[in-house]
């Protein structure tokens, strides 16, 4: 099994959550459909949702619930790109001009304000403690992360350990999420819901770890982003880290410049920021961190009974550690 083959096996659902996209976006104001359709279908790799599907079908649910669910997800996760692109004065999102470019920064904070309010209705009448539990969990972690990220903005200082609870926050929490409610939807008890949880966990940080090998090493326009982004917006992120443990007093103090400048890097500055942290590997060594991550979270499936849904779970492990956009 491939990736083609697990959007094949969920392609029907999927549909269907795109469909409760459109349904959830509806507004007498017309800017939140029209900016809300402009995310979503800026060409996301709807993971979260996939993840949440798979999830619930390995642990034998059949429900309608896992559709509107799984829509909420993505509609989280979208709210959250929308105030990132502001903070971040981001003009790029998914190859495409972000929200804020094209609308400004006021209607991106607000839109993506209506996203989450709309987003805890919805899952107000799911009806369900444990779930809204574990979105309220996620979401408040998610917003500390966000908080975490911009006090470490161009801190070279920054420890692997602080680097890692910025990702786990800010990007694997929702996806450990959304795996979970898997799990709470197939009933298939704590244990099996927190392996569930702990594979998406994984399988997120793995996810952020390529994200930033990526920022670096991104060849073509498939990235969604221009190389060295992270860098621009004063990102410490671990290829850097690892390189910073070992480099000279002189190249730390050259990089130490970069970040803290306010002007745009100049190309000459990235590429020597980039042969700098291939010169002590940076990038292997943050690869290797994202196989370990894959190969803990797949240990996490070992427990439930093998199916085409567990395999498909597999797959898009694999996938995180193997893409190039």
């Amino acid at each position: 099994m491939d990736m083609s083959r697990v959007f094949s096996l969920m392609d029907v659902d999927l549909q269907k959550v795109e469909r409760q996209f459109e349904e959830n976006l509806r507004s007498e104001v017309s800017l939140i459909p029209a900016m809300g359709k402009y995310v979503l279908s800026s060409g996301g790799k709807r993971i979260r949702p996939l993840l949440l599907l798979l999830a619930a079908r390995m642990c034998g649910y059949r429900g309608e619930r896992a559709i509107p669910l799984a829509s909420i997800v993505e509609f989280i996760h979208t709210a959250t790109l929308l105030h990132d692109d502001v903070v971040d004065n981001a003009n790029l999102r998914r190859g495409q001009r972000s929200a804020n470019e094209v609308w400004g920064n006021s209607a991106s904070v607000l839109v993506g304000d209506f996203l989450f309010t709309k987003s805890f209705s919805l899952l107000v009448a799911d009806n369900d403690l444990s779930v809204l539990k574990a979105m309220s969990d996620a979401t408040t972690a998610m917003a500390e992360g966000e908080v975490l990220q911009l006090l470490k903005t161009c801190d070279l200082e920054i420890s692997e350990d602080e680097y890692l609870e910025v990702v786990i926050n800010k990007t694997a929490v929702l996806i450990a999420a959304a795996c979970e409610i898997g799990g709470l939807l197939g009933g298939v008890g704590e244990e099996r819901t927190r392996a569930l949880q702990r594979y998406g966990l994984e399988v997120g940080i793995a996810f952020q770890l390529m994200d930033d090998c990526l920022d670096y090493v991104a060849e073509g326009e498939g990235f969604g982003k221009a190389v060295g982004t992270d860098l621009n917006e004063g990102k410490i992120t671990l290829p850097l880290i690892h390189a910073m443990r070992h480099c000279s007093a002189a190249e730390r103090a050259f990089v130490q410049g970069v970040v803290e400048r306010e002007e745009p890097l100049a190309a000459g500055e990235l590429l020597r920021v980039q042969e700098l942290i291939g010169a002590y590997d940076g990038i292997g060594f943050t690869r290797e961190q994202a196989r370990r991550r894959i190969a803990a979270a797949k240990a996490e499936l070992a427990g439930f009974p093998a199916c085409p849904e567990r395999e498909a779970l597999q797959v898009v492990a694999d996938y995180v550690v193997t893409r190039e956009k």
